[in-house]
């Protein structure tokens, strides 16, 4: 039996959501659900339908390429072949140089009391947390799921040197509302103290039942596959994909906010002040003097 979802009903309302927000932000897998906030099915059938209809627009030139994130396919090193051009590349160095003069700034948490980092449980939702995090100096870790050892190594040894310098490490995180997702945080927490970590927090931003409930999200039957579901008596299973990613940023920068002394933030800008004039001096004597 057919539905009013269709290929062009699909489209329509993929390029109207899309107008909303940066290219790359948005996964499909987020359109879906915002899809789902206008009727559709929140199934495996009504997704597949949104993977072919935005491919078949893509193909058309209806919606850009770039419209979507997809992190996880992203070239880990690039193969550089243009001409290069000497005039160009002075220019370019003058422009750097330029920069460097005026590029004296201190770390933003250097003298706070919280060391703080931000992981997500899914790669693919990197770019709607990316802006943000580096808006703040914040470190920025995908879990996939339960971390690597690795993963969890490299995390317990910045974290380690966050508490030789008397900072408190905190991580804040956001994940599915599932089994699995609620019980990671734990899995977190418990790993990076067995790594030496002995002060870690770890805090739970998102997703959890209240913000479920009040957003009015999309549950789907908890995965039998998933071990946990016995005894976890949640209200279903709910994506991160599924939070607009505007929620997403009100709640990290919220987060982010609630950890920073704002006093000490301002003694850091009055010293980086301070300090910028003696930095442009030294290097205008270092270029009149020494090259």
């Amino acid at each position: 039996m057919k539905d009013k979802f269709t290929r062009d009903w699909i489209i329509e309302n993929s390029i109207e959501i899309l107008s909303n927000y940066e290219a790359g932000v948005l996964t499909i897998r987020g359109l879906h659900y915002q899809l789902v906030s206008r009727g559709m099915t929140n199934d495996i059938q009504h997704y597949k339908r949104v993977v072919a209809a935005t491919g078949i627009a893509r193909w058309n030139g209806m919606i850009d390429f770039s419209a979507f994130s997809d992190r996880d396919r992203n070239l880990a090193c690039m193969t550089k072949a243009e001409p290069t051009i000497l005039k160009d590349k002075i220019s370019e160095a003058k422009e750097q140089i330029d920069l460097w003069m005026k590029s004296y700034w201190l770390n933003e948490w250097e003298n706070q009391h919280y060391y703080p980092e931000v992981f997500i449980e899914k790669k693919a939702l990197e770019g709607v947390f990316y802006k943000t995090c580096r808006e703040y100096d914040v470190a920025l870790g995908a879990c996939k799921g339960y971390p690597s050892l690795t993963f969890l190594h490299d995390a317990s040894l910045r974290l380690k040197e966050a508490e030789k310098r008397g900072q408190s490490p905190i991580i804040l995180y956001f994940g599915d509302y599932d089994p699995s997702g609620e019980d990671i945080p734990r899995a977190l927490k418990e790993n990076l103290e067995n790594l030496g970590c002995n002060n870690i927090e770890v805090r739970r931003i998102c997703l959890v039942e209240k913000q479920v409930i009040d957003w009015k999200l999309p549950p789907a039957p908890t995965k039998v596959t998933d071990t946990r579901s016995v005894h976890w008596s949640g209200l279903g299973q709910v994506e991160l994909d599924a939070v607009k990613p505007e929620n997403l940023v009100d709640l990290l920068k919220k987060a982010i906010e609630d950890i920073i002394d704002h006093g000490k933030r301002t003694e850091l800008r009055e010293r980086e002040e301070l300090e910028r004039g003696c930095f442009q001096s030294e290097l205008r004597r270092f270029v009149n003097e020494e090259l």
